[in-house]
């Protein structure tokens, strides 16, 4: 529950801190949503466990 609410205060800070350059400049607004995008995606890649190493190289 505690790391829902702390997800959801989050994305808000962000689309308040996305509507604060919108106001200012709207492509600008779409390339720092884009870099915050990949950077959301690679922190939820990082959560998982990394691949199981395989033991015998295939041949």
């Amino acid at each position: 529950m505690r790391n829902a609410v702390l997800t959801l205060l989050e994305v808000l800070s962000l689309l308040a801190v996305l509507y604060g350059i919108a106001l200012v400049y709207t492509p600008a607004a779409l390339i720092v949503a884009g870099g915050m995008g990949v950077v959301a995606a690679e922190r939820k890649f990082a959560e998982r466990p990394p691949a199981a190493h395989r033991k015998e190289p295939r041949q």
